[in-house]
């Protein structure tokens, strides 16, 4: 296959047909009873992931760091933290990878590191350091009767509360878009942005990695000046500032330098993938970023799709939901590559996304296996690289009923204290928020991953230890890996058969173009098409309990069943009709094509 002409995005590469496996190193499998995962456990479970049918795993961040964020607040690049095992077990996993013909990908968190960091040591300790501009440090704007200092503007953390965090040592603010313990590098000053490069890429590129997902990938840039947000929350003093760090002035001219960067350290032929956590850009940007021609990066995420049904001015405050603007939103991870040089991703989870059968199925006993299995179905026919979170392949779902102590994220921990600040603790405001954890926390995808039914702990770690996180419950009722192993009409089972199909059908699945919705407005039907050369693909999928008819354009009956969530005996592909979340795929080949 050399791609088709006219879509240049069809031009096949690996990292486009890949399934790249997303772990979460704390809570994959521990080796050595500590209660933590590690390198040597991850190394022990890759038969595992090969056999499910991915090309490629993606390890959240492992390198040393104080545990603020769970790796995302690093304290030294090129160090593995302690916990999880050696730098020597680290490359022995990558070398493991690569005998086993998969890829490995590592995170680059370049936006900020850890206040621990011998950088910001250095930075906080005078205000003439030499690495002082290696981060933003602000005077305060003013002081208040009592003295206090004013941040330097209104900006407001994505973790909760201001943006700005008071260093009494030098009596100057530091911008910290995450938690304080995060502080954001300068990209502006050269010095510190090479070193990043070199620190955080090269040293990794050194030892074998075929890739990086790049944390954060659209904050570097700041507006000059960080001028105050417009008021968007009136209840808050603290604004969302994203018009003045997404996106902004210089982020094409730095990704361009840092892909360069890679083709120059890399020495043995090995093409690269990166994949770039964008967030919300515009289709132009998107294009720019993803341009083969223009060597940005090869691929990005962006959250329209998992995002969608939370209030855009705060995401842990739910709003209304409709199937049509959800549909909408997953079409904006591809529809921009249609006909352009450009490339995207298809997932639905990640480590920091609750579980999309909660989310976007039922994940009740009677129908969390089918609905599971439908949304397979839907991943593994759209068009991108297609991304797998850990546990995901088992049909995970959120925990349930869980107390407030139980949760460990410091994005939920700080985010409660500002409300609880802010507004009070029995505050509508706080009812609010805890309503949307209970279905949207982070921590639902961090749970250690269930390898056993046995209790205490699964088999994620020895019965006698406990694990550093709580387990989901959800493991004594048969949703892990050894009891779906055995059962030839599990969830796990059905992604083996998922990811063949689109492995067989990859010109279609993966490469598909000119995407069209079919019935668009309809509130239980996903449906639509998308083609390739003679090939035509043609989706109909249930997201609802009800049974529900459906339609195929220009339907003669020359559309055959190619894959279903449900078992052949009990599926007639003539009749239109679905079964409660049922998902089916039909192609059309029209042979006349082959004539022209």
């Amino acid at each position: 296959m050399s791609g088709f002409p006219g879509h240049p995005e069809t031009l096949p590469k690996w990292w486009k047909e890949a399934t790249i496996y997303q772990i979460y190193p704390a809570s994959f499998k521990d080796s050595n009873n500590d209660g933590w995962g590690d390198m040597n456990g991850i190394a022990s479970k890759l038969e595992y992931i090969k056999d499910l049918g991915a090309n490629a795993i993606w390890l959240s961040p492992f390198y040393d760091f104080p545990q603020d964020d769970m790796g995302y607040d690093i304290s030294n690049y090129k160090k593995v933290w302690p916990t999880y095992g050696s730098n020597e077990d680290c490359f022995n996993l990558i070398d493991k990878t690569h005998e086993l013909g998969m890829k490995f990908i590592t995170d680059l968190v370049i936006n900020h590191c850890s206040s621990e960091h011998a950088w910001f040591k250095e930075s906080r300790s005078s205000k003439t350091n030499a690495k002082r501009d290696w981060f933003f440090w602000r005077p305060p704007k003013v002081f208040d009767k009592e003295g206090k200092p004013i941040p330097p503007n209104n900006w407001k953390s994505y973790f909760g509360g201001s943006a700005w965090t008071f260093d009494e040592h030098t009596q100057e603010f530091y911008l910290r878009l995450f938690a304080e313990t995060q502080p954001d590098l300068n990209w502006e000053n050269d010095e510190c942005r090479h070193a990043i490069y070199e620190d955080s890429v090269g040293f990794w590129l050194d030892h074998g990695v075929d890739g990086f997902r790049i944390d954060a990938g659209g904050l570097y840039s700041k507006t000059k000046g960080l001028p105050d947000a417009p008021i968007t929350i009136p209840d808050s003093k603290w604004q969302l500032c994203e018009i003045y760090h997404r996106n902004g002035p210089r982020i094409h001219e730095w990704h361009q330098e840092m892909n360069q960067f890679m083709k120059n350290r890399v020495k043995d032929g090995r093409e690269i993938v990166t994949v770039g956590e964008m967030a919300y850009s515009t289709d132009e940007d998107k294009r720019l970023f993803t341009s083969a021609a223009r060597n940005e990066m090869s691929q990005l995420f962006q959250f329209s799709h998992i995002d969608y049904g939370l209030d855009p001015l705060f995401r842990y405050n739910l709003a209304p939901t409709e199937l049509k603007y959800w549909k909408l939103a997953i079409q904006e991870s591809f529809n921009f590559i249609n006909g352009n040089d450009a490339w995207s991703t298809i997932y639905m989870e990640t480590h920091d996304q609750a579980r999309s059968i909660s989310r976007f199925c039922d994940d009740s006993p009677k129908y969390r296996v089918i609905s599971s299995k439908l949304l397979s179905v839907l991943l593994t026919s759209l068009t991108g690289t297609l991304y797998v979170y850990q546990g995901q392949e088992l049909g995970q779902i959120n925990f349930k009923d869980w107390p407030i102590d139980k949760y460990e994220d410091v994005e939920f921990r700080n985010n409660y204290n500002a409300i609880k600040e802010e507004h009070g603790v029995e505050s509508k405001q706080m009812k609010k928020y805890l309503d949307a954890v209970a279905v949207m926390s982070r921590d639902h995808a961090r749970t250690p991953m269930p390898w056993t039914h046995d209790e205490p702990n699964a088999g994620f770690c020895g019965c006698s230890i406990k694990p550093w996180f709580s387990l989901n419950e959800s493991f004594r009722d048969g949703i892990d890996v050894e009891d779906e192993i055995k059962d030839p009409k599990s969830v796990l089972n059905f992604w083996r058969k998922a990811l063949t199909f689109r492995n067989t059908h990859k010109d279609l699945a993966v490469y598909g173009y000119d995407f069209e919705f079919v019935d668009l407005d309809n509130r239980k039907l996903f449906s639509f098409t998308k083609k390739y050369s003679h090939k035509t693909l043609f989706a109909a999928l249930n997201f609802s309990s009800d049974e529900i008819s459906f339609e195929i354009p220009n339907d003669n009956l020359t559309y055959s069943l190619a894959f279903g969530n449900y078992s052949e005996e009990k599926v007639d592909p003539y009749l239109r009709s679905l079964k409660p979340w049922e998902g089916r795929i039909y192609i059309h080949e029209n042979f006349s094509l082959l004539d022209l």
